[in-house]
């Protein structure tokens, strides 16, 4: 359980919050979360699902089981996929993609 609790650290500075802003947030006493964080104890399936929540991942990700994909694999899996599509497919997809874009531009 060591990645667990490495991955809760590692999660919790991604996102520039300290292990007690995470307790709070994830409604756990800051020993508690210690205890996870420090790979003392391990969370029921409810309380890691809260955890997940609060430091906006998965439960996989935080059991180590969902490595994050690279930017090439990613790629590939998008270039895979629409080369199977149809040309007009091919043109609803670039529409939603852009309207992505847009939307995170703002």
């Amino acid at each position: 359980m060591d990645s667990f609790a490495n991955n809760l650290r590692t999660r919790a500075e991604e996102l520039g919050i300290s292990n007690a802003e995470a307790a709070r947030r994830a409604n756990l006493s800051e020993r508690r979360y210690g205890n996870y964080v420090s790979g003392r104890r391990e969370p029921d399936l409810a309380t890691l699902v809260r955890i997940a929540q609060v430091l906006e991942t998965t439960p996989n990700m935080l059991l180590g089981f969902d490595a994050a994909p690279s930017a090439d694999t990613l790629r590939s899996k998008i270039n895979s996929a629409v080369s199977a599509l149809a040309e007009g497919d091919k043109e609803v997809v670039a529409a939603c993609a852009e309207a992505i874009v847009k939307l995170r531009a703002r």
